[in-house]
C-alpha cells in the first residue's frame, strides 16, 4: 500500500511538471507571518518546528512563529480555524480531520505540502517495572499524552485492543511529554505513552537521573492495522536510540505537514520549497529532518498534495 502512495504522489507531481510550470514562472516570494503549529516542549514537533519557523524568518518580508500545542489534533483544528498556517500532524489524526470521524465534527479542508519523517510510539516504564507488554498496564497510572494529542488517540486505540479500558482498567491521565518523564522519575506514574520521532529529548533527558525501559507493543500491531488501516506499519526501536538493554517491537505512522485546502497557490509554493533549501538548518534543529526526501514527501494519503507543493515537485524532480 505505501508503493501505491508513493506511485500515485509521482503521477500528481509528474503531471504538474508536464503542464508547463518551470522555474520562469516563479510565484513570487513568500511574506507575512506565518505560524507553525507543533507540539509538547521537548517533542521532536517543537524542535523540528522552531527550525522551520527559523527558515521561513529568514525570507526577506516574512517571519515565522512557533506556536507549541498539545499536538496532532490541536493542530489540525488550529489549522481549519486559520489560526496556524501550517502544522506538523500524524497521519492517523489527518485522516479522521478530512473524513470527519471524533474528534472532529465534520470534513476539514486540509492537504498536505509534505511527509516528513515517521512516529514511533514508545511506551516508557522504569527499567525496574514488572510491565512486560501493554495488557500489564491494568490497574496501572498510566499516561497517555497531553489533551489534544495524537499521542492520546493511537494510546487508548492500543490499550483497547490489549483488552483494556482508559477510562477504567488503567488511572489514565494527560500529560505532555515533559511532565510525563517528570511524574515517572518521581514514580507519580507507572508509564508513559508518547508518539514521536527518535530520539525524542525529553525521554533522552530521563535517562540522564532515571534508569527506563521501553515496552515492547508487538502483540497489538497486528490487530492495530486489522483494526484502524495501514496508516500504522510494524518496526523497531533500535535498543542504541536510547541505551536501553535491547530493541522493542512498535508502530510508526507517518507526520505530514498540514496546511488549509484555501492557502494561496504562491504561500504553499514557497512552505515547501522552504522546507526543502532549508534542511541543513532543519536538521541541526532536529536529526529526524534528514529523512526529509522530495522522492518520499509526496505520499501523503489520505491526504491530498496542496497544488503549490505539487508544482515545487513537479518543478524540482532530478
Amino acid at each position: 500500500m505505501r508503493l501505491a502512495r508513493l506511485l500515485l504522489g509521482a503521477a500528481v507531481a509528474m503531471a504538474v511538471s508536464l503542464a508547463g510550470c518551470t522555474a520562469t514562472d516563479e510565484p513570487a516570494r513568500l511574506s507575512g507571518e506565518i505560524t507553525v503549529a507543533t507540539g509538547n516542549q521537548g517533542g521532536v514537533y517543537a524542535e523540528y518546528g522552531a527550525g522551520y519557523a527559523d527558515v521561513i524568518g529568514r525570507v526577506p518580508g516574512a517571519s515565522g512563529r512557533v506556536l507549541h500545542t498539545g499536538g496532532s489534533v490541536d493542530n489540525l483544528r488550529l489549522v481549519e480555524g486559520g489560526e496556524a498556517q501550517a502544522a506538523f500532524s500524524l497521519a492517523d489524526s489527518a485522516s479522521d480531520a478530512v473524513a470527519g470521524r471524533p474528534p472532529f465534527s465534520g470534513r476539514a479542508p486540509l492537504v498536505a505540502l509534505a511527509a516528513l519523517y515517521d512516529n514511533y510510539v514508545q511506551l516508557v516504564v522504569r527499567a525496574d517495572s514488572p510491565v512486560r507488554s501493554v495488557k500489564e498496564l491494568r490497574g496501572m497510572r498510566v499516561s497517555v499524552g497531553s489533551e489534544g494529542s495524537g499521542t492520546t488517540l493511537i494510546a487508548e486505540r492500543i490499550l483497547k485492543i490489549a483488552g483494556l479500558s482508559p477510562d477504567g482498567d488503567v488511572t489514565a491521565q494527560r500529560l505532555d511529554v515533559r511532565e510525563s518523564t517528570r511524574a515517572l522519575a518521581e514514580k507519580r506514574i507507572d508509564a508513559f505513552f508518547w508518539s514521536g520521532g527518535l530520539p525524542t529529548a525529553a525521554i533522552t533527558d530521563l535517562r540522564k537521573s532515571t534508569e527506563i525501559r521501553l515496552v515492547d507493543l508487538g502483540e497489538v500491531v497486528a490487530a492495530l492495522t486489522r483494526s484502524y488501516g495501514e496508516l500504522y506499519t510494524q518496526t523497531t526501536v533500535p535498543a542504541v536510540v536510547y541505551g536501553v538493554q535491547s530493541a522493542v517491537t512498535t508502530v510508526s505512522v507517518p507526520n505530514f505537514l498540514v496546511v488549509r485546502r484555501d492557502m494561496p497557490e504562491a504561500q504553499a509554493y514557497w512552505l515547501t520549497r522552504l522546507l526543502f533549501e532549508g534542511q541543513p538548518r532543519l536538521i541541526r534543529a532536529h536529526p529526524e529532518a534528514r529523512r526529509l526526501d522530495r522522492r518520499t514527501a509526496i505520499a501523503t494519503h489520505p491526504l491530498d498534495l496542496h497544488p503549490g507543493a505539487a508544482r515545487w515537485y513537479g518543478e524540482s524532480h532530478p
